[in-house]
């Protein structure tokens, strides 16, 4: 299980030493990395444009599955701010102490919906019955996937359909298979669906088939950069970084 988990963390090494090699500017600015699930790729990456121009810092974002975002924290990974698509991984952080819970917020919800290639026949949610490949995030790393699965558990169409399960290493890959029509469909969130115009949703699942889709944020405990993390946190819960959010699809939490 430790080999497994060191050959989690070489993707986000690898992209720290990327980002490591680029042109220094003359006056070093600051630096923080902020690990974030893969959904939420176009909004933070609009927003890390936005703090840049205000304030003399650098953004660096590692997105992927919160699963093995996750992982590469336990393992050490220098990140100094964690935004899960999941409240389990998240839990279990803060129950290891790294995260703690008073410099973490639930900050934006979504929902799940079943997706096709823009040229599909599908046109309900019971069309599923007869598609041969349908894509999920792995459901053991990957939120979307988890929820997913509950999703097609709880309406007893999972061990029907188990045989037909295309899995993906993140949220963005199953869009990416649905794009390409590699797969008849697929479960993603809602978000991440009106990102693109080469699919069509098909419809919404239910949110009482799965177990809420909350999206915490937190900073990391053994930051090195606590008070540029904690400007960014607060950052991320101001007004025009949750206008930017609910402009992306997402809901923000009460």
């Amino acid at each position: 299980m430790q080999t497994r988990y060191r050959y989690l963390l070489l993707p986000f090494l690898l992209f720290m030493l990327v980002g490591c090699t680029s042109t220094e500017s003359v006056e070093k600015k600051s630096e923080i990395t902020i690990s974030a699930a893969a959904s939420l790729k176009n909004v933070l990456e609009e927003i890390k444009v936005n703090y840049e121009k205000e304030y003399q810092i650098t953004i660096n974002l590692n997105f992927a599955a919160s699963g093995m975002l996750s992982k590469q924290i336990e393992q050490g990974a220098p990140v100094d701010l964690f935004f899960s698509a999941d409240e389990q991984h998240f839990a279990n952080l803060v129950e290891k102490g790294m995260l703690k819970k008073e410099d973490t917020a639930p900050l934006l919800r979504n929902e799940l919906v079943l997706i096709a290639p823009k040229e599909s026949t599908m046109s309900a949610f019971n069309d599923i019955h007869h598609i041969n490949k349908l894509a999920i995030g792995i459901p053991d790393t990957v939120p979307a996937g988890q929820y997913a699965k509950e999703a097609l558990e709880n309406l007893n169409l999972w061990q029907d359909i188990e045989g037909k399960i295309i899995t993906a290493k993140d949220v963005r890959q199953v869009l990416s298979y649905v794009e390409t029509g590699n797969v008849d469909a697929g479960i993603v969130y809602k978000t991440d669906a009106y990102t693109t115009d080469k699919v069509k949703v098909i419809a919404t699942i239910d949110l009482s088939l799965h177990s809420p889709i909350i999206y915490p944020v937190g900073i990391v405990a053994k930051t090195k950069h606590f008070k540029e993390s904690e400007k960014f946190f607060d950052y991320l819960k101001g007004e025009n970084s949750l206008k930017l959010f609910e402009k992306y699809g997402f809901k923000v939490v009460d």
